[in-house]
């Protein structure tokens, strides 16, 4: 029964694939393009998340 679940999965996640194809590729030649400070303003957040998560597992040490 497990690897029934398991090829069943894969393909639900396949089909998926195939009819969020459409949508993907109108977002890809539609969608925003990045601008100067996008990625910093990306960045920062994530930097902040990962030297929170450092300093967690200092404490936890």
């Amino acid at each position: 029964m497990e690897l029934f679940l398991k090829i069943a999965a894969a393909g639900v996640m396949i089909m998926l694939l195939f009819y969020l194809w459409p949508a993907f590729k109108q977002w890809q030649e539609h969608g925003p393009k990045a601008e100067k400070g996008d990625w910093q303003a990306a960045i920062l957040p994530l930097a902040a998340v990962v030297g929170l998560v450092v300093v967690l597992v200092l404490l936890v040490r």
